[in-house]
């Protein structure tokens, strides 16, 4: 017999601690379901594949300040003088980095503007015939376009009038598979995809509908600021990074060299609220298990001081001590069940709420189910402890407690 009705009598005398305890499983089981659900999504997210050998890569900005230099022989000049550099793959010219938070989009349109027709909207990258490798992403279908596709000018009066594209975006405009050699839309620029890519995320992890849509452009636009990518040996990255300065002063001095970062460290520091944040989660859910713990263990306490002349009196009239563990184990589930009843609710309602207001995923039921046996799985062992100390007053005590 588990002697409910008396144990529900017991908690009717003492139910301020038992309310408190109650609400206390209930707010943990809510905020922890849905705490866990977020870092298993940030850590996803986190980890998801770009495409690139991110550790192999680095990028950096130059600031001319001379005026007595062409900026378009000089761009193609630094790029030769980079791709000869010892360790490295291949370097361009391009004007946005992967990964980094910052870059250029537009909409693409199978149909020239302002003609009705379904879009998409992509990141895109200006860049010559070496951007492909120098990303080092893979191209599963058509080629690469060639050095006589590439358009040169300053002032966008020519324009490219081929591109490549990732799957991602093409699948959007072409569902059958059949986009390699179809036309998109740039405006009212048509580019005939010559090359489809395959995983290549782009400048924006955050932006769901279109960190995996990235066109390739061949085009080049030399300016005052400019931004170069490079890709080397494995291993070989920060012995190249070291020389930047020196080889590039040695080709022209007028010049700063700016934000000579790896690509790595560039999408960490794109990620880093997302990273502190999941840090700041796993505290929380640590501190409130503990919390919650630690209220169980002294309300049980708690009640074995205010109960130790009824249970001494339980010891003399014969009660095992198994019996007397198993009232406190029983006590301590039905608080922990019913604050899991509403913890639940709360999760759930509470995940709704964050998917409305952040944009959070749809909470899944898995994770409540998961933290709810965790609660109670953690509620009994602490009270086991408490509820064997309870099983160890001697009867006596009841007689000198008269």
């Amino acid at each position: 017999m588990l002697e409910i009705k008396p144990i529900f009598y017991a908690l009717l005398r003492s139910k301020v601690g038992a309310v408190l305890l109650l609400i206390q499983i209930a707010i943990t089981t809510a905020i922890v379901s849905n705490a866990a659900f977020i870092i298993n999504d940030r850590i996803e997210y986190l980890n998801q594949p770009t495409g690139y050998q991110e550790d192999n890569m680095f990028k950096f900005n130059v600031m001319m300040f001379g005026t007595d230099v062409d900026l378009i022989q000089q761009v193609e000049l630094d790029e030769a003088t980079l791709r000869q550099m010892p360790g490295v793959v291949n370097a361009v010219h391009i004007n946005a980095v992967p990964l980094s938070g910052g870059g250029s989009s537009t909409t693409f349109r199978l149909k020239p503007a302002p003609d009705k027709a379904k879009t998409d909207n992509a990141s895109y990258f200006e860049t010559d015939e070496h951007g492909l490798d120098t990303l080092g992403v893979e191209l599963i279908a058509g080629r690469n376009f060639t050095q006589d596709e590439v358009v040169i000018n300053r002032d966008f009066s020519k324009h490219p009038n081929v591109a490549l594209a990732t799957k991602a975006l093409m699948d959007e405009f072409f569902p059958d598979g059949d986009g390699l050699g179809k036309i998109l839309y740039m405006g009212d620029q048509p580019l005939k995809v010559v090359g489809i890519i395959g995983m290549m995320k782009g400048p924006w992890l955050k932006l769901e509908e279109r960190k995996d849509k990235s066109v390739i452009l061949p085009l080049l636009y030399p300016h005052k600021l400019q931004q170069f990518l490079v890709r080397t040996e494995p291993g070989q990255r920060a012995e190249v990074m070291k020389q930047i300065e020196s080889v590039m002063h040695q080709s022209y001095g007028k010049r700063v060299i700016q934000d000579l970062t790896g690509l790595d460290k560039k999408k960490a520091n794109y990620v880093a609220e997302d990273l502190l944040m999941m840090r700041m989660l796993v505290i929380l859910i640590s501190v409130l298990v503990l919390v919650t713990a630690l209220g169980i263990f002294g309300l049980t306490l708690f009640n074995i001081n205010k109960r130790t002349k009824q249970i001494g009196t339980r010891r003399a009239l014969g009660a095992r001590k198994s019996a007397i563990v198993k009232f406190f184990v029983v006590e301590n589930s039905i608080i922990c069940l019913a604050g899991l009843v509403l913890g639940v609710c709360g999760a759930v309602v509470l995940g709704q709420q964050l998917m409305t207001q952040y944009s959070v995923p749809a909470l899944s039921y898995e994770y409540v189910a998961i933290t709810a046996l965790g609660v109670f799985v953690m509620s009994l062992l602490a009270v086991i402890g408490p509820a064997k100390r309870a099983a160890n007053i001697a009867p006596s005590i009841a007689t000198r407690t008269i």
